[in-house]
């Protein structure tokens, strides 16, 4: 997949939508990835995105390690590897060697990105007030990735219970600015 730099006032439009993605991390020589489905967008530029990430799973300590991370955006093609991936440790489990998930080398954060997801965004955690009582971070999107030849993204998005959506067909709405 090659992707090419995407503008960072642009971030938001990658996210918005919903889907779930897959959150990498490092730490020394560890790494993990795992699904998450509950994110949002808390402003534009720079992008800042939100997100739960519970102290439960094991990218929570890697996280806490490093301060950066990295999200990417999967297609339908990869449920299975989504679902896999949450579905076991990243303590006990290499999950990129067991689900075919290529980690390639991000240029400003040290987790990787995901070679078979459409989209990385580069992220660094700017504000923990809030992880302490609920596990929520806020992170700036430093450096964006995108495959430019996938026009209308079939991303997941999770109803609960093993239960997904895959994007339907775009529909446009007039705006005052694109």
């Amino acid at each position: 997949m090659s992707r090419t730099p995407y503008p960072l006032s642009r971030v938001y439009g990658l996210l918005e939508s919903g889907p779930v993605v897959l959150v990498a991390t490092a730490a020394g020589d560890r790494t993990d990835v795992m699904p998450l489905s509950w994110h949002t967008m808390i402003e534009f530029e720079p992008p800042l995105v939100g997100f739960v990430l519970s102290d439960r799973n094991h990218s929570h300590s890697l996280l806490e390690a490093s301060g950066e991370c990295s999200i990417n955006i999967p297609e339908a093609p990869l449920a299975a590897a989504v679902v896999g991936c949450g579905n076991c440790s990243g303590a006990k489990v290499d999950k990129f060697a067991r689900f075919g998930l290529t980690p390639v080398p991000a240029d400003k954060v040290s987790a990787p990105l995901i070679e078979e997801c459409f989209a990385g965004l580069e992220c660094r955690v700017v504000d923990r007030r809030l992880a302490a009582d609920y596990c929520f971070y806020i992170l700036e999107v430093v450096g964006a990735r995108v495959d430019r030849s996938v026009k209308e993204p079939r991303t997941l998005h999770h109803r609960g219970r093993g239960r997904f959506m895959v994007a339907g067909e775009p529909i446009e709405i007039e705006s005052r600015k694109k």
